[in-house]
């Protein structure tokens, strides 16, 4: 796998915009740069596969009557989707199609905002708890053959770190979370412990839904994630906010307005009925002390 997905995603998406506003159909549009229409529809999609050539997109950027500054725009992103990010180079054969995205998604994102059922998520995990849900993923890999993977972890959580850039990380978990024995006692309260510390960060938000608020709309949506991006030079070229929804063979990435705006609304839901942050940090030092021998 190489190239960035997230400037693959721009370009195709853009380029579908175009296309449309002009009214051409995707078989003459095809035509013009000697491809398949199942390849443009493949580059409008932003699938990793099609080769992309800055000639192809000069060609249909003046098929579809786009402005100087767009068509250089474009061309700039053909140049982005061949630069691998830092995951390529030691993780590549880790990483499902899936995720590849996620982590682009996650490295660019101004602010993530993670709603979980069952588990922390990945960003706020101790490398005890990850190896033990790598564990429960591959139970009969040698430890050896989990250290890829947990070096990949321990890469992705610098982005909270990172002084320059950091990402606002707001977190809101089901009670559940901290029940659910992940690697054992001690595993849990190693990690309800960094939980209650990682929240006094400024950029970090970790706030839980106790069980005793009874139903709520998160317990419709499942887990998720919001993640939104900073504005491009090229305000049309922004990346807008997209969902992420894991499951165990996939995931999806809903970006429509809709769609992000019924997210959005069980977010308000859910934070109506959170603990506060201070009020979360007691319950995660509370439930730590359980799991004390």
């Amino acid at each position: 796998m190489t190239g960035s997905a997230v400037p693959r995603r721009m370009l195709g998406r853009e380029l579908k915009k175009l296309r449309e506003q002009c009214g051409m159909a995707v078989v003459d549009a095809a035509e013009a740069i000697e491809a398949s229409p199942q390849t443009l529809w493949r580059i409008e999609s932003g699938q990793q596969g099609p080769k992309l050539k800055e000639l192809y997109v000069r060609v249909l950027c003046e098929m579809y009557g786009a402005p100087a500054d767009l068509t250089e725009a474009l061309v700039g992103l053909v140049a982005e989707t061949k630069k691998p990010g830092w995951w390529h180079s030691n993780f590549a054969d880790l990483i499902p199609a899936h995720f590849d995205l996620f982590i682009g998604f996650e490295e660019i994102a101004t602010r993530i905002t993670s709603f979980q059922l069952t588990m922390v998520p990945g960003l706020l995990q101790t490398p005890a708890y990850r190896r033990a849900v790598a564990w429960m993923e591959f139970p009969n890999h040698p430890s050896s053959a989990l250290e890829p993977m947990l070096e990949l972890h321990r890469h992705r959580v610098t982005r909270l770190e990172n002084a320059v850039d950091p990402v606002e990380f707001r977190v809101f978990l089901s009670e559940s979370v901290l029940d659910h024995q992940v690697g054992g006692a001690g595993v849990m309260r190693e990690q309800l412990e960094h939980l209650a510390n990682v929240g006094w960060a400024p950029n970090v938000s970790i706030r839980i839904v106790p069980h005793r608020v009874g139903s709520h709309l998160g317990l419709l949506t499942g887990s998720f994630v919001l993640m939104e991006f900073p504005s491009h030079k090229t305000s049309r070229l922004t990346e807008p906010p997209v969902v992420y929804v894991q499951g165990y063979t996939g995931a999806l990435y809903l970006d429509q307005e809709f769609e992000i705006n019924r997210y959005r609304y069980a977010l308000t839901q859910i934070d109506r009925v959170a603990l506060d942050e201070d009020k979360s940090r007691d319950l995660l030092l509370k439930a730590a002390r359980e799991y004390l021998p």
